[in-house]
């Protein structure tokens, strides 16, 4: 069976999370900085991290390069 495609709903859903992460992050840190924080917030920290995470899932379960994208 090959893998192209075969998870592109979770990796789907994933991307959605991921940018949802992100934009959270972002809010948190707009609030902090309104609220005149000069550290940044762990809550931010948090999200950014769980953001990569959710990031290097989608990598690995996007299907491989063909070989028509090496040029």
């Amino acid at each position: 069976m090959a893998m192209t495609g075969e998870f592109d709903d979770i990796r789907i859903k994933l991307e959605s999370i991921g940018e949802e992460l992100a934009d959270r992050a972002m809010e948190v840190l707009r609030a902090s900085l309104e609220e005149g924080a000069s550290e940044m917030p762990i809550s931010e920290k948090k999200l950014t991290q769980a953001r990569r995470a959710v990031e290097k899932a989608v990598h690995l379960l996007s299907p491989p390069p063909s070989a028509d994208d090496w040029g």
